[in-house]
């Protein structure tokens, strides 16, 4: 039904923007134009876009939730808007449409398909509040650990139409098992629910079921009119740290994926080294003024190289201007440095306040070895406390499932500079993990731009 108002809802916003196409261009060009052939246009276009959106599935997530907004919709309908272009172009008929009319439709189309989403959100919470839209779910668990778990799962997912009538357990319990859900009594009383047509819907989270059990279970509910679904116990135990897939037809959970991959990895590859070398060529002035400032001060080279982990755990050579006097550097990461540290020249404390001491960083990028932004990069004997990074914080080496960066989505969430504890460690792994399985090229330009201003106002740069 959802998904049917889903399509419904862009129907009219397509009928709704044509209207006011008709009615804003009389009233603001007003030059002749071809009715029957622009309104065959726009039908191409309507059609063009709902094959898009049905193949990439794009209104099973039309229930409320708020996770399309209007982003995903708003690409498929620019994407059907190019291929009619490209079909009225090769049709040699461009010359007979009007493009201020073709114009006022997309804008229009696109506001339309914005709106309505916030609009039929707010309106689809409503009726499912009111019971019009919506399934009543029954649980059948064994225990108030197992219902607990469930319960989170179902939060995280924020799915407004399920309403959670209740749970069933044959087991004994206390009156006070589960204080979130009434009790509905054994599997009996599920039964009854269902055939007296009070239930809609039966999950059953049963971890060490056996499997002539389930099987008299969905054969006996399956007489009712109601869904049964099984929530595998990996779903419980892994709670949201998967993906279901599909090799075929056959379901599988995903626990890691590549990330960044196919077309994604081209578009970072060619973002990655063409905004660097741009970057090289208009900071080339600031470059040669810092080797000269650091050649001046002390003695030794005016590049620091250290070994650290980059793509796939391999090492990698990180370029920096070099910050600290030559006898007192560690290569080896092992020595963090630390607010006010002897070791760091007075030209090193200006170029690391302000980040200049990465800017070598620049030639990673177009060697390949980096990204410009990712996870950054730790020296293989990084410490956190009397442990190395990697053994401190489980998890840690999933960071590395992409290239690192020269900046991150941690360092502009205020983890920058010195970790001195376990706890900021982790959080910074959390970060990187995130930033991983969230990637989108309009997270690494919003991280960029957070950066320059991570630049000034940052204070655990040192």
């Amino acid at each position: 039904m959802l998904r049917s108002l889903g399509v419904a809802n862009d129907v009219a916003c397509f009928f709704c923007a044509y209207l006011l196409t008709v009615v804003v261009y009389d009233l603001t060009i007003g030059y002749y134009y071809d009715a029957r052939l622009h309104s065959t246009g726009a039908i191409i276009m309507c059609i063009n876009y709902f094959l898009i959106r049905i193949s990439r599935d794009g209104y099973t997530v039309f229930r409320g939730q708020g996770e399309d907004v209007g982003g995903s919709a708003i690409a498929d309908f620019l994407l059907a808007s190019a291929l009619t272009s490209l079909v009225i172009f090769q049709l040699e008929m461009m010359r007979e449409f009007s493009r201020g009319f073709a114009l006022y439709f997309i804008g229009f189309s696109m506001i339309a398909l914005f709106v309505s989403r916030i609009v039929f959100r707010k309106l689809i919470w409503n009726l499912m509040e009111k019971g019009v839209v919506g399934q009543r779910v029954a649980l059948y668990a064994s225990g108030k650990a197992t219902i607990d778990k469930v319960l989170e799962l179902l939060e995280i997912q924020r799915l407004p139409h399920l309403r959670i009538i209740g749970y069933a357990d044959d087991r004994s319990r206390t009156k006070n098992d589960v204080e979130e859900l009434p009790y509905l009594g054994g599997f009996e009383a599920l039964l009854d629910l269902a055939r007296d047509g009070d239930l809609d819907q039966v999950i059953l989270a049963l971890p060490e079921i056996k499997q002539d059990r389930l099987a008299y279970i969905a054969e006996t509910l399956s007489a009712a009119s109601i869904d049964i679904c099984v929530l595998p116990t990996e779903a419980l135990e892994l709670k949201a740290g998967y993906r279901i897939n599909f090799l075929g037809s056959i379901p599988v959970f995903t626990i890691w994926q590549q990330p960044v991959r196919d077309v994604d990895g081209i578009l970072k590859e060619v973002m990655d080294r063409g905004i660097a070398l741009i970057a090289v060529l208009l900071l080339s002035p600031l470059l040669l003024l810092t080797a000269l400032a650091i050649r001046l001060e002390s003695k030794g080279p005016i590049l620091f190289r250290q070994k650290r982990f980059g793509f796939n755990n391999n090492e990698i050579s990180v370029l920096k201007f070099r910050s600290m006097y030559v006898d007192r550097q560690d290569v080896s990461g092992a020595a963090r440095t630390q607010k006010d540290d002897p070791r760091v020249t007075r030209v090193g404390r200006i170029i690391r306040r302000t980040s200049i001491d990465e800017l070598p960083q620049l030639f990673n990028v177009l060697r390949g070895d980096m990204s410009l932004v990712g996870p950054r990069p730790h020296a293989t004997m990084m410490r956190v406390g009397d442990k190395y990074y990697f053994d401190a914080v489980r998890g840690y080496t999933a960071r590395h499932r992409v290239k690192p960066g020269i900046t991150g989505l941690a360092q502009i969430r205020g983890l920058r500079g010195e970790i001195a504890t376990t706890d900021r460690a982790r959080k910074r792994v959390e970060y990187d993990i995130y930033y991983i399985e969230n990637w989108s090229p309009l997270l690494d330009l919003r991280i960029m731009i957070e950066t320059l201003f991570k630049l000034v106002w940052d204070k655990n740069a040192y």
